[in-house]
């Protein structure tokens, strides 16, 4: 290239780069400007923004004073393409907000003006939101939708809202009274702490109403004349989602309350103060469905605005700006049948220890009463229970044995003792001699002859217990059910003494009382039952599989359980059925269970079961029995309860007469 052309490209050069500072109009540092704005704004400190018309100390706490309502959350601004005019450029600022499952999104624009060689940004509220003025900041509102109810067989509430009343002191009705005074007189009239109600009462405001406890409006003994007799004394009526008693079902439903602050601070921002929350069993596991979702509300005001004065306003004056519609909650369908729970727990209010009533209909496999009697503790025993079944178990026995091609007239031994590698089994206390010896398969089971079916260990593998087992509906998941359950446990392994204890359900077997009407109900149906208690676990934000911790709190298992398996083997035939049923009706015809004779209806069915726990001398024993009636399968236990057939038999025989 010549030199001329060296020339000539340098003096282009010259000319454009001239040219383009000649047509610099500060665009560059308007844009660097709205972009500075943006991010300062979004999060929430324009503390460094050089404002125009407002110190940047000043704009900073105004602008977190509109925005105070909608923290801790923060939005996303974007500024867009500017529009200069001589010495002035307007810029769109983008917002978006998350709102609950919502975003809410809008577009204002902001305003700079050239002062020297800066971008200054021109204070205006209407640049944070739509049309805000001076003085208005944001509200918000979210109120939550009534919670849902749970029902029974039939749609029939079980926990809806019933009236209830909140007793306690009205401070701004105490007038000239002592607080400590009124809260002690208070607390010993409602059955409270009053030391710890009267600091209560003490430290809250001097308009404060501060409720000493909640009771149900019908049926309270504390009366309203009583209540105002104190000074300060106030009744405020209300409704909370309440079962039909205090008690009813309640460990297996759980309770609803207003939300606790451990339990806001575990949700993750999806409960707030004032939220009716579950807290255990189905009312914690459906939460999410039975709340719903809150509606929520955006509103522009007048800054400082009071309570009283936003209430006594007509028309309101705040402004809409955004708005989310909540969604109501969706009942709970379950198959409990209100009428047979009742009668379950008025079974079980007179036993002491830890109790437990099952009832399922076989056909469907509905769950109608799972009942944990006041010795439970508040623990749902009825199906999460995790104990050795005793002779209960030798139901599944005699479908293994009966796989082994042996029938209820088959012949087998039952002697006075057995010992197994060193360890002596004996049958029951007052076990009938007369059913001793060579007896048929029907009448060792009628007696429940422990020597007799250990005696059969060798011919009944564990892995042919486990299989006989998973055919009648035990020990495998339960898909079906919707709810926290034990389905049961059975090993595939064992040998010796071990093995030898398996057969008359101890070792390392474990049953919860919905297991073992489980596996009473596949017999009287002729197939494997799979219980169903939840009709609509999908309808939202619940966990239908949960299942407990092996070693949950509240059972006595002295070994682990094994979990479940996926389905059972070869499910019980209607043969097999059959013959299982023959037997459990000899149970009552000539076995232990002949008081089961005189209930109404169709013929009973029934297998006793006592089991050996812990390490008293002479041990402790769980009571256990079975039954079938129609279309209808019970199990009844009592955790330190003697004999199946003294302690448990007679609360089923109460329960199958009242249940008709």
């Amino acid at each position: 290239m010549g030199n001329s052309s060296k020339l000539s490209l340098v003096l282009v050069g010259l000319i454009l780069g001239a040219a383009l500072v000649g047509c610099d109009d500060g665009r560059a540092g308007a844009q660097d400007a709205a972009k500075q704005l943006a991010s300062a704004v979004a999060a929430l400190d324009v503390g460094s923004v050089a404002f125009d018309g407002k110190d940047s100390g000043a704009a900073n706490e105004q602008l977190q004073e509109v925005f105070k309502a909608l923290a801790p959350d923060k939005p996303s601004v974007e500024a867009g393409e500017l529009t200069l005019d001589s010495g002035t450029a307007t810029v769109p600022l983008n917002y978006r907000w998350t709102v609950g499952p919502e975003e809410w999104k809008y577009t204002v624009y902001a305003q700079f003006k050239k002062s020297g060689d800066k971008w200054l940004t021109v204070w205006n509220p209407a640049m944070l939101v739509p049309e805000l003025a001076e003085g208005e900041v944001l509200s918000m509102a979210a109120e939550s939708p009534q919670r849902a109810a749970i029902l029974g067989a039939g749609d029939v509430p079980l926990v809806t809202y019933r009236p209830v009343v909140n007793v306690g002191i009205d401070k701004p009705l105490l007038g000239t009274g002592d607080a400590a005074e009124a809260a002690t007189r208070m607390a010993e009239l409602v059955g409270v702490d009053p030391a710890a109600y009267a600091q209560q009462v003490e430290a809250s405001g001097p308009r404060a109403f501060v409720a000493a406890i909640t009771l149900r409006a019908d049926g309270r003994t504390i009366t309203d004349e009583q209540i105002a007799a104190i000074p300060g004394g106030r009744a405020v009526a209300d409704s909370l989602p309440l079962a039909p008693t205090r008690t009813f079902a309640r460990a297996l439903l759980g309770t609803a309350a207003a939300a606790s602050a451990e339990q806001i601070e575990k949700s993750d921002g999806t409960l707030k103060p004032g939220d009716t929350t579950g807290t255990g069993g189905l009312q914690q596991q459906y939460d999410a469905q039975l709340r719903g979702t809150d509606s929520t509300v955006i509103r522009a005001q007048k800054a400082g605005l009071t309570a009283e004065e936003l209430k006594a306003a007509s028309p309101d004056s705040r402004r809409i700006l955004f708005q989310v519609q909540g969604k109501p909650g969706t009942p709970l369908q379950t198959t409990l049948d209100v009428n047979l729970q009742q009668l379950a727990e008025d079974v079980l209010a007179k036993v002491g220890p830890a109790s437990a009533i099952v009832a399922l209909r076989p056909s469907t496999g509905a769950v109608l009463a799972a009942a944990s009697g006041p010795g439970s503790n508040g623990y749902d025993t009825a199906m999460l229970g995790q104990y050795a079944p005793g002779s209960i178990f030798k139901i599944v026995d005699s479908l293994a044995m009966i796989r082994n091609d042996m029938t209820p007239e088959s012949m087998v031994n039952c002697p006075e003792t057995l010992t197994v590698d060193g360890r002596t089994f004996k049958n029951a206390e007052g076990y009938p001699a007369s059913s001793l010896g060579s007896v048929s398969l029907r009448d060792a089971f009628a007696h429940s002859c422990n020597t007799a079916f250990i005696s059969a260990r060798d011919a009944v593998s564990q892995a042919q217990l486990e299989s006989a087992a998973t055919s009648l509906g035990v020990a495998v998941e339960a898909p079906a059910l919707g709810a926290a359950a034990f389905l049961g446990s059975v090993p595939g392994e064992a040998a010796g003494t071990e093995h030898a204890a398996s057969m008359i359900g101890q070792g390392k077997v474990l049953l919860s009382p919905l297991s073992a009407a489980v596996m009473a109900g596949s017999v009287a149906k002729g197939a494997p039952v799979s219980p169903q208690l939840v009709l609509n676990p999908n309808a939202g934000g619940a966990d239908p599989a949960a299942t407990p911790s092996p070693t949950a709190a509240g059972t006595t298992p002295t070994v682990s359980a094994e979990p479940p398996a996926k389905s059972s083997g070869a499910p019980v035939t209607a043969a097999e059925a059959g013959a299982l049923g023959n037997m459990m009706r000899a149970v009552v015809t000539s076995g232990h269970a002949g008081f089961l004779a005189a209930v109404p209806g169709a013929p009973v069915g029934a297998k006793t079961g006592t089991a050996e726990f812990g390490k008293d001398d002479p041990p402790k024993t769980h009571a256990w029995i079975v039954a079938v009636h129609g279309d209808l399968a019970v199990a009844v236990f009592v955790e330190d309860g003697g004999l199946g057939a003294t302690t448990s038999g007679p609360l089923l025989k109460e329960f199958l007469t009242a249940a008709g």
